[in-house]
């Protein structure tokens, strides 16, 4: 392994720790089942490889059906025990809220651990990906004593009680792009309406939701009430969405893998299924922007941040021809600035891909792009190979139709598609032209025309003249296939109940 190049003092100090944790062997990857770390019960192990530089930080638990098994047994227990689903819900609000406190007394550590397990750089796991985590955990906790059940309305002889009630065990599926804060989208609702939860993280980045089940369990969430089977897709996943006994599956991943998702409810027992999954989202940008350079710096920050590896990344830039080339110069200038480094500098902005596996698909597609006469015109190369990490450099092709594979399908990584228009009725049909339906960003400074387009386009979330602005209070989810789960908000509280309602006659004296 060739280490980076000057390395800044903050970097190295950043890399000290994390040696430190290798070389002590600090990283624990056993699974969190009952309020223990437990090896798999075959004891099978898979290697925890950082994509910063391909060393091998430790061994993550394989678990597989025999594992998830019991921890289904144990969160079904602890369910039906009330040792948490009967707690008022003022202790459980406590709970949480010391969870988050801990989480936050805890930020060095867990983000270090996230750069570590999947590439992105310590600054944003430090200011975006603790934080928001912490902030999910301690608005559901929050929420708790906040939502009211209903009375309906049945008249003066009965009475009609609407009430929400926790629907059991949860099963959690979470994707590696954000393992924390998908894995805290999940668990605050869960938890928050007195589920019991089995997690399985994705075997790319499984480190961080062991280490908060840790401190959940030390805020004093029962023993049993969240457990963590790490392992491979094929093998836990697919034991977790299959098992009998899990009354309810929350799924963040691919469309391809969501699909199964519905299969596996199908097999078993129609448990509930929530899919939260790809995207292709359309930057539109009409030829009365405003502000080009906003526009410009906008798409090339939200795409090219996590190095692309954002199902709701803007990856279509869908321009009007009378602005385009002025566009794509703004997006040109800056992609300088988003060239992949050592994530572990707080200085870097965008760090490595997740494994060679994703490094190869993102190359892939890089070159299908200039096959079907797309035009290069930033980046499209593996840089940095010298380190062992898996980085590829800003990406931009111009000249792209929107049947083009690139355009068509998510990618995953720093590739920027620039589709040009000609009236707003193309653009609209660009937009809703893929299987997708995730977000959406329409830059107009006509206020019909914004509200117009807002509305044509077939998107859980359509920002107008910014993208990704993002609060707790709104949901996140989409269209299409992109799946119909919501997270985040109220909303996402509906996932994990079920509605009751009691009816009482109530008789003349």
């Amino acid at each position: 392994m060739t280490a980076f190049s000057s390395p800044s003092a903050q970097a190295r100090i950043w890399r000290d720790r994390a040696d430190a944790l290798v070389a002590e062997q600090r990283l624990d990857g056993r699974a969190w089942i009952d309020g223990q770390r437990v090896a798999a019960q075959g004891g099978a192990t898979f290697d925890c490889v950082s994509p910063i530089d391909g060393r091998v930080l430790g061994q993550i638990a394989r678990g597989q059906a025999a594992d998830v098994d019991a921890a289904v047994q144990v969160a079904r227990r602890t369910f039906e025990a009330g040792v948490w689903s009967r707690q008022a819900p003022v202790a459980r609000k406590k709970v949480l809220q010391r969870w988050a406190e801990l989480m936050v007394q805890h930020k060095d550590e867990l983000a270090l651990l996230e750069t570590l397990d999947m590439g992105k750089p310590i600054q944003y796991s430090l200011s975006v990906d603790v934080p928001l985590a912490v902030r999910c955990i301690a608005w559901y906790a929050e929420a708790i004593d906040k939502v009211y059940d209903e009375v309906a309305p049945t008249g003066p002889d009965a009475l009609a009680m609407i009430q929400r009630e926790a629907v059991g065990v949860v099963g959690a599926i979470v994707p590696w792009n954000y393992p924390m804060l998908m894995a805290a989208w999940k668990l605050g609702p869960a938890l928050a309406t007195g589920n019991s939860v089995v997690i399985k993280p994705s075997e790319k980045s499984s480190l961080t939701a062991m280490r908060m089940a840790e401190l959940a369990h030390k805020a004093g969430l029962p023993a049993g009430v969240l457990n963590v089977v790490p392992g491979y897709g094929h093998e836990a996943g697919e034991a977790l969405a299959l098992h009998m006994d899990v009354d309810a599956l929350g799924f963040t991943g691919s469309t391809r893998v969501g699909r199964k998702m519905l299969t596996y409810a199908a097999e078993s027992n129609l448990k509930r299924v929530f899919n939260e999954l790809g995207g292709k989202s359309a930057f539109v940008v009409f030829d009365d922007v405003g502000s080009v350079q906003r526009a410009a710096k906008a798409v090339a920050g939200s795409l090219f941040f996590n190095q692309g590896e954002s199902c709701n990344a803007p990856s279509r830039l869908v321009v009007h021809e009378a602005v385009a080339d002025a566009v794509l110069e703004e997006v040109l200038a800056m992609a300088p600035h988003h060239q992949p480094a050592d994530p572990l500098d707080p200085s870097t902005v965008m760090g490595a891909l997740v494994d060679a596996g994703q490094l190869r698909t993102v190359l892939g597609y890089i070159d299908q792009g200039k096959a079907q006469g797309a035009r290069c015109v930033a980046g499209g190369e593996q840089v940095l190979a010298e380190t062992g990490g898996y980085y590829v450099q800003p990406t931009v092709f111009d000249g792209v139709r929107n049947d083009m594979t690139i355009a068509q399908e998510e990618i995953f990584g720093p590739v920027l598609s620039v589709i040009r228009f000609q009236d707003e009725a193309e653009a609209i049909q660009i937009a809703n032209g893929t299987p997708y339906g995730l977000q959406a960003s329409v830059w107009s400074q006509g206020l019909d025309r914004a509200h117009r387009v807002a509305r044509a386009i077939r998107a859980g979330t359509v920002h107008v003249n910014q993208y990704d602005e993002d609060d707790m209070t709104v949901p996140f989810g989409g269209f299409k296939q992109s799946g119909n789960g919501r997270d985040k908000s109220l909303h996402a509280l509906d996932k994990y109940t079920e509605l009751k309602t009691t009816w009482i006659r109530i008789n003349p004296a």
